[in-house]
């Protein structure tokens, strides 16, 4: 499917086949996947590929998703072969979300992606032998740590196909401790989801809102993909202002990303969400994004929040906006 001896989606499509709302959409997958993994729209896609195929077959003793993200141990491999995986993991460079470790390889990753789900862990229903989409998953961290509480099939989407290799390099040992590891993360965006699914029983979105041009449009298509009571776990960037209905709206950058269209008030979004049909609506935290969450690393080297903040008012951002402060909200779609 993808000329790739890692990436294999065969196990989830027969998975989806058993699904009664997600049939006819695990019919149309594999030419969507063959899209969003076509060479000729991503030119790095081959050596990307390569990294897979070189990974040096090692055994992992331990696999851990629930309380961290830990495959295998250091006794597992020797220090030659731990440094050939790091320069190979290297390869698919920058690595956002995590941290992993991996044969006793610490891959500290820009975010400390572990903070933001122990954020959400209060407000969340319990997963156990849940069907879970996680949407704009990245490399799939949370999607592990949501396998890790209980899911029974956990479906990340992301359209970055260097992230989906990302994934599939941790997948490919996580399953020689496990087989068959019920986590897939697919190259798709959620404009490639099909209309009135109604059949995940939660639905992930986080870091996704304020890029989409129409938030509205992306809350009412997240509830399409609830069944009946499902639960909506949103987390996004907000505003402080005394005007509890107010939005900012970038007219340039915000903390130099181009595409961040709406920032709302915490009380703003819940009114999105009612408006958009959802019932039970909480905001569970507001929490400032620090240095110590967000930052530069061996193994992101790329600009990060420092870089993007007021050098003389570390409450603004490079442009004069208020900084980032990141909220988590829970919803539920009606029954």
């Amino acid at each position: 499917m993808t000329g790739d001896k890692v990436i294999d989606y065969q196990t989830l499509l027969t998975s989806l086949e058993s699904e009664t709302n997600l049939r006819l959409w695990a019919k149309a997958l594999p030419a969507q996947i063959e899209q969003g993994l076509n060479s000729s729209r991503w030119g790095d896609l081959s050596q990307w590929q390569q990294v897979l195929e070189k990974l040096p077959n090692l055994s992992p003793s331990t696999l851990e998703f629930k309380d961290k993200m830990q495959i295998g141990d250091s006794a597992d491999c020797n220090e030659e072969q731990r440094q050939a995986l790091k320069k190979l993991l290297m390869g698919l460079h920058p690595w956002r979300k995590g941290p992993y470790e991996l044969f006793g390889l610490d891959i500290d990753t820009e975010w400390r992606s572990d903070w933001k789900w122990q954020r959400l862990l209060p407000g969340l229903e319990p997963l156990e032998d849940r069907l879970v989409l996680d949407v704009g998953c990245g490399n799939g961290y949370h999607c592990w740590r949501m396998l890790g509480e209980g899911a029974r099939q956990v479906i990340g989407i992301d359209p970055s196909p260097r992230f989906i290799h990302q994934f599939y390099a941790l997948k490919y040992y996580a399953e020689k401790a496990q087989p068959e590891v019920a986590v897939d993360v697919l190259p798709l965006g959620i404009e490639d989801m099909p209309d009135n699914l109604e059949a995940f029983d939660t639905v992930f979105s986080m870091g996704v809102l304020y890029h989409r041009r129409s938030p509205l449009d992306h809350l009412r298509e997240l509830k399409d993909l609830l069944r009946p009571g499902g639960q909506l776990v949103l987390e996004t960037l907000v505003i402080d202002s005394e005007d509890q209905n107010h939005a900012l709206v970038p007219e340039g950058r915000y903390a130099k990303m181009r595409n961040v269209w709406f920032i709302p008030t915490a009380n703003a979004l819940l009114g999105w969400l009612r408006k958009c049909g959802f019932k039970n609506e909480r905001c569970i935290d507001i929490s400032p994004t620090t240095t110590d969450e967000q930052r530069s690393t061996e193994w992101m080297t790329f600009e990060s929040l420092t870089d993007f903040l007021n050098t003389s008012h570390a409450n603004l951002t490079i442009e004069g906006h208020q900084a980032p402060i990141r909220a988590i909200f829970t919803a539920k779609s009606p029954r």
